[in-house]
């Protein structure tokens, strides 16, 4: 998915671990992974496989994302909650964050992940409200993914963390706005990153955000009510 921050995250014994192949059934305009229908395959031995990742590299931390896979029952949810009870059976000290698609919504697939003793339920709303259409895939809606984070607290989910890009031509006061939208749903924690252009067939990058802005953000955000903004 051409992630620049892979270095950052080595460095502090974290990493993701993307499922599920890499085949979307989705196409958001800021992502590089492919689009297509992968016909409801799956591998089978992926989460032993996760598990044995963890452990050989040593993680503290890991983050579990995937593509959408709307081609799946419960999209999926069910593979998520395997591959995290395999790496919670064998790397007991590991804290897991779930950072999951919209599962179209549906609560019974957000129940499935929450129940498999995840540390982290995590979603991102991406951008904000005004931009959403043009940012992501039809399918995902602002408001699905608000529905998204609060059916996870409703389900028992003891952390929820959403992210947002920046620098897509949001102004401050939308970003106020989605601020509290999130924390409105119940989102403990928060994280802004500048988006990055993947390739010339994406979304340009309208702003450079500097350093000193993102702080103020972060300011914003924990004078709001966030536990955690990064």
């Amino acid at each position: 998915s051409h992630c620049p921050n892979i270095g950052e995250c080595w460095t502090h014994g974290t990493a993701t671990l993307m499922l599920m192949g890499d085949v979307c059934t989705r196409a958001c305009r800021f992502c590089a992974v492919d689009t297509g229908n992968a016909n409801g395959w799956l591998d089978p031995d992926e989460p032993l496989a996760a598990a044995n990742a963890v452990r050989l590299m040593k993680l503290q931390y890991v983050v579990l994302t995937s593509v959408d896979r709307d081609d799946l029952p419960l999209g999926g949810a069910s593979h998520y909650a395997e591959c995290i009870r395999a790496i919670k059976a064998t790397n007991t000290k590991t804290m897991v964050e779930a950072l999951t698609p919209d599962f179209q919504g549906d609560e019974n697939a957000i129940r499935v992940v929450i129940d498999s003793e995840l540390d982290v339920f995590s979603h991102n709303i991406e951008t904000v409200r005004r931009l959403t259409p043009v940012v992501r895939d039809p399918r995902a809606t602002y408001d699905q993914s608000l529905k998204v984070l609060t059916s996870a607290k409703r389900a028992g989910a003891e952390l929820t963390k959403s992210g947002l890009m920046l620098g897509l031509g949001e102004t401050e006061d939308e970003l106020r706005q989605t601020m509290l939208d999130l924390l409105e749903h119940q989102v403990d924690l928060l994280t802004l990153g500048q988006y990055l252009r993947p390739t010339k067939n994406h979304l340009v990058v309208e702003r450079w955000v500097p350093p000193d802005d993102f702080e103020k953000y972060r300011e914003w955000g924990l004078q709001y009510g966030f536990r955690e903004v990064s």
